[in-house]
């Protein structure tokens, strides 16, 4: 089982990085981004959306379905328009293309888009890898609270407690592999996240402290494009406010696809999808009460603001208790922690075993 996820994993990210070298092709063979290089972009972009499918673990498999299945094919969406991190002018050398299109980074002020010779500016890598390793050992500590032990916990403190392996394990893995890539190649790279537990609104969360890096992926694939169609019916001030529902309503959707790659059990089968769709209505909630602020701000055109002192612990208890209410109960039906656990026990033993033969 373990060995044959593992082959599974080595085929899947070896099939995705000879995509990206084709996509590569596309972009030197194909210089102006529109139809003629979306069509030939398009086979790449199907693939990688199917490749996920090959796994079922719960390390591997939503992890490659956020990669390669959200991430990766919006890029390559983005670059056949010669637009976002993929395009540059000059092209980007095929390391650094692989790298954008394969992780979860941005080059922080890149210039040269090829920057060999850029210094790297980690200036306290001390403090960064003191905090990674107390992440990791926070993140250690997570697994042995579920399964029996979770049963005597109140309903409330489980979610909570959900809610923060899953922070921490996201500004671990993150946090993980921008150290490799920056040592590696000597660059400046966006952070993931930035404090958001110092959130002052809905737009400060999520445009400038969460996720940074879907927030740019999907500023130009659904925000941008749906802000120049609405324009022309409800004019360029309100605009934005249904291109902020559009891109809440994909996120929703791009993280129900997540949440079904936790629950797989068969590889290679498009398995029956029952979705709760908590997810999509945690992100259309958020994209609705966002809309309303936004509005609110135009409206009164800055005249008026709340408090930082009230404008922070509202945001916050806001975000934590629609996250415990939607989100994080829908992550606990697919059986995500359960299912890591038990993978995570299962490769203890695998490691154990061939130790002793």
């Amino acid at each position: 089982m373990i060995e044959g996820e593992v082959n599974n994993f080595i085929m899947v990210w070896m099939v995705a990085t000879a995509t990206f070298c084709y996509s590569h092709a596309v972009g030197k063979l194909v210089t102006n981004g529109g139809k003629a290089r979306l069509v030939a972009l398009f086979p790449a972009i199907v693939l990688l959306f199917l490749l996920p499918l090959r796994l079922t673990s719960a390390h591997l498999g939503p992890p490659s379905t956020f990669l390669l299945g959200w991430l990766s094919t919006f890029k390559l969406l983005l670059f056949a328009f010669h637009k976002g991190p993929l395009s540059s002018n000059p092209p980007l050398s095929l390391p650094y293309f692989l790298i954008l299109a394969s992780l979860p980074i941005t080059f922080q002020h890149l210039k040269d888009p090829n920057p060999q010779t850029i210094p790297d500016p980690h200036n306290n890598k001390t403090h960064q890898i003191y905090r990674l390793g107390l992440m990791a050992i926070l993140s250690a500590c997570f697994f042995p609270l579920y399964g029996e032990k979770q049963d005597s916990f109140y309903p409330v403190f489980t979610l909570l407690l959900i809610s923060l392996h899953m922070y921490v394990s996201m500004e671990l893995v993150f946090g993980l592999a921008s150290v490799a890539v920056s040592k590696l190649l000597h660059i400046k790279l966006d952070p993931h996240f930035d404090k958001p537990y110092l959130s002052t609104s809905l737009q400060d969360f999520w445009g400038r402290r969460w996720n940074i890096m879907v927030n740019r992926v999907l500023h130009p694939t659904v925000y941008d494009p749906v802000v120049r169609v609405s324009s022309h019916v409800v004019g360029r001030k309100w605009a934005p406010l249904p291109a902020v529902m559009a891109t809440f309503a994909v996120s929703g959707l791009m993280h129900e696809l997540v949440f079904y790659s936790f629950k797989r059990e068969k590889p290679n089968t498009l398995e029956r999808w029952e979705p709760s769709w908590d997810s999509l209505c945690f992100f259309l909630i958020h994209g609705a009460c966002l809309t309303m602020e936004i509005g609110v701000k135009k409206k009164l055109g800055g005249r008026w603001r709340v408090p930082k002192a009230v404008s922070l612990p509202l945001t916050v208890a806001f975000v934590v208790s629609t996250g415990l209410w939607l989100f994080v109960p829908a992550l606990a039906r697919c059986g995500a922690f359960v299912k890591g656990k038990r993978e995570s026990v299962a490769v203890v033993d695998y490691v154990r075993t061939l130790a002793l033969t």
